[in-house]
């Protein structure tokens, strides 16, 4: 705005030729710096871009006397860019979501005392306390105690594990009820949660920079452009008898200025703007317009399974009957009796799934036992619910998460609990094969849950039991496999999945219920949490690109055809801005066809 300003400002002023030359300076200086900065920074790198062609053409126009076209063109070009990056909003910020799970502190135990360190100077073999509602701040054993451990925010999984003595228990986890005492095994800069931090902060580094269908063209449009005009002015003056020098380099500058990419300049933008302005009312939100293009190169997409898959919510799969004196929605009321006291994540599942009214205020001395189970009393019945263990019930070898029902001194049932797989799920992952799409899972889940949905929904590969630096490995392996030159895409949601999301080609959050170091982290986000968003970016990305490509060969085509009458002296200056600003005005109009 400020240049334009000095420039039409200075031109209607009439202050002379001096001045008037010298405010075209200034208004291209100001017009130009972001342009011919960058056209330096890729020389350096000995590339020629758009922004090389955009810079010696501005220069050219006003060596011709054109300096009002020149204006133009970096003007519309502008425009173009700060449409796209009027798009790309959202950018990545520091990944505060993430430092939420670095343990502030450590209950050191020396002899009967409590003292409060930084995990930092706890040393290897070291006893601490958890309490509840604490971090667990290091990697160790449990060496007593018994608590739920919340590892959501490392595993993407949302059952609580039950911690007990010998067991192996993870920092960042969080306990959610009871007192353990751990025995330290790795320092924090080698614990768990130190290595997802790690692995995040470095992630973004190593991902290879995306380029865009137009900018791989403009690396070799441009040279070539430069090429003919050099030629023009070299060899016009040998060919063409009477043609001096100064009327050939004149002719060159000609030849620049006509070839500049003004429709290009203001309708590929304004496609890329289109495209991911089309897939935000879809609840896609698309982070550039390089992810938008290379959307349409996938040709590997890796899931995470809670959250994105599925629900992330348990589903009461199957009631068992093993007293024929009680039915099932008898089992499930006495169930849900008791559920109805507790703030468990189980609790809610199961009073979701009740249908009938219950009575729960006869329920007398209800007790709730961390890692195990429930008691209480009703019609003189001591009821318990819990694992096998809690009420003395041999173990099903089912496969989900299983509660039993005793009643007094019986086993009267038991009920089965699934994470519910999400309803567009297996139509997704059928749409992507055909499109010739490999499908995988990478989960931090049982192996048995992993492949009952994996087989549920037929993906090609899966990979369970993971913490975030083994999905980071395996995602690193697919990478540099990946011969085939398309993109590997990683669709995720949680803490956990935010290192793959930032290394991945291209990274897909799910934004209803992602952390917000996922969001960041990702390139996408798809903010209805629908599955089949995927193939919407896909089909957006692929018209997106179509319509680019048929911009450029109807400009370049154009283009061509008036050079070559310049060349010759048939097409003047203002026959060129005219073809110029017509074929801006048709693509822009095709481009348009973007967001039907």
């Amino acid at each position: 705005m400020v240049g334009l300003l000095i420039y039409f400002v200075g031109m209607q002023l009439h202050l002379g030729r001096t001045a008037e030359i010298i405010i075209t300076i200034v208004s291209l200086v100001i017009l130009l710096f972001r342009t011919t900065k960058k056209a330096f920074g890729q020389l350096s790198k000995k590339v020629l871009d758009e922004n090389t062609l955009i810079t010696i053409s501005v220069i050219g126009a006003c060596f011709v006397g054109k300096s009002l076209e020149g204006v133009m063109v970096i003007t519309l070009y502008e425009i173009g860019k700060i449409l796209e990056a009027r798009a790309v909003s959202k950018t990545r910020k520091s990944i505060s979501d993430l430092m939420n799970i670095k343990p502030e502190y450590a209950n050191l135990k020396i002899g009967e005392e409590i003292k409060q360190l930084s995990p930092e100077e706890v040393k290897i073999g070291d006893i601490i306390l958890v309490k509840t509602g604490e971090k667990i701040p290091l990697d160790g054993k449990v060496v007593s105690g018994e608590a739920e451990i919340d590892n959501s925010a490392l595993t993407g999984e949302s059952a609580l594990i039950k911690a007990e003595r010998d067991l192996e228990v993870l920092s960042g986890g969080i306990n959610v009820s009871g007192l353990i005492e751990i025995k330290v095994e790795k320092t924090y800069e080698n614990s768990t949660v130190s290595q997802i931090l790690n692995l995040v902060e470095n992630a973004t580094d190593k991902k290879a920079k995306t380029e865009t269908f137009v900018a791989k063209a403009a690396k070799i449009y441009t040279p070539i452009v430069l090429g003919l005009a050099l030629l023009v002015a070299v060899f016009m003056p040998l060919v063409f008898k009477g043609v001096t020098y100064s009327e050939s380099i004149y002719k060159a500058l000609i030849f620049l200025v006509i070839s500049c990419p003004c429709s290009i300049a203001i309708s590929v933008p304004l496609s890329y703007f289109s495209g991911i302005g089309k897939a935000s009312k879809k609840g896609i939100l698309i982070k550039g317009s390089d992810y938008l293009d290379g959307i349409k190169d996938i040709g590997q997409i890796i899931f995470d399974k809670t959250g994105t898959i599925t629900t992330g919510n348990f589903k009461v799969s199957k009631i068992n009957t093993l007293n024929n004196n009680y039915n099932e929605e008898q089992i499930l009321n006495y169930f849900a009796m008791g559920e109805s006291f507790s703030n468990h994540p189980i609790a809610k599942s199961i009073l979701k799934e009740v249908s009938t009214e219950f009575d729960s205020k006869n329920v007398q001395n209800f007790e709730e036992i961390a890692g195990k189970g429930l008691q209480y009393e009703i019609d003189n019945k001591s009821i318990k619910i819990g694992n096998a263990s809690f009420v003395e019930a041999e173990a099903d070898k089912e496969i989900g998460t299983v509660l039993y029902l005793k009643i007094n001194d019986e086993v009267v049932g038991s009920i089965i609990l699934m994470d519910e797989i999400k309803p567009d799920a297996k139509q997704t992952i059928s749409k992507l094969k055909k499109l010739g799409i490999k499908t995988k899972i990478f989960t931090g889940d049982k192996k048995e849950f992993a492949e009952i949905i994996a087989k549920e929904i037929n993906v090609d590969e899966v990979k369970s039991e993971m913490l975030p630096q083994d999905k980071y490995k395996e995602l690193e392996k697919v990478l540099n496999t990946n011969t085939s030159g398309k993109k590997v895409a990683y669709v995720g949601d949680g803490i956990n999945d935010s290192p793959v999301l930032a290394r991945a080609d291209i990274g897909i959050s799910m934004g209803g219920i992602g952390s917000n170091s996922a969001i960041e982290a990702s390139d996408m986000v798809i903010m209805t949490d629908e599955l089949n968003k995927v193939l919407e970016s896909i089909s957006i990305s692929k018209k997106t690109n179509r319509i680019i490509k048929q911009n450029l060969m109807f400009s370049i085509g154009v283009k061509i055809a008036i050079l070559l009458l310049s060349v010759f002296g048939i097409a003047d200056m203002w026959e060129a801005v005219f073809a110029d600003v017509g074929t801006t005005l048709i693509t822009i109009f095709n481009t348009l066809r973007i967001l039907k």
